[in-house]
């Protein structure tokens, strides 16, 4: 179920305050942030955050495109190392002999 509408975007109010206080600035550093809810709002555009995924700060530059999304949608919390690959399970199964067994001889 999404927000309502008379609510607004949820925005961390300390994000906000430190946006406000950078808006004059164009090179400004970026924020370091923990609010992963926060809602993207216009006023961030072109402002660099560091969005804390749960072990490190991931940097983001907010564009045009991410405005109405969360913060935590741009800084993944898990990594994906693929899948093992079933070939390389099956070619181990088949190249070790079985132990005490015959090889299928009678």
């Amino acid at each position: 179920m999404s927000r309502a509408v008379w609510k607004g975007p949820f925005v961390d109010p300390s994000l906000l305050k430190k946006v406000e206080k950078l808006k004059g600035e164009t090179t400004g550093a970026p924020i370091k942030t923990w609010s992963r809810k926060s809602t993207i709002i216009p006023e961030f555009i072109g402002h660099s955050f560091l969005i804390y995924n749960g072990k490190k700060f991931i940097p983001i530059r907010v564009s045009e495109e991410m405005v109405g999304h969360k913060l935590g949608e741009f800084s993944p919390t898990r990594t994906f190392n693929g899948h093992t690959p079933a070939d390389k399970k099956a070619a181990s199964d088949t190249s070790k002999p079985k132990p005490g067994g015959n090889d299928g001889k009678k």
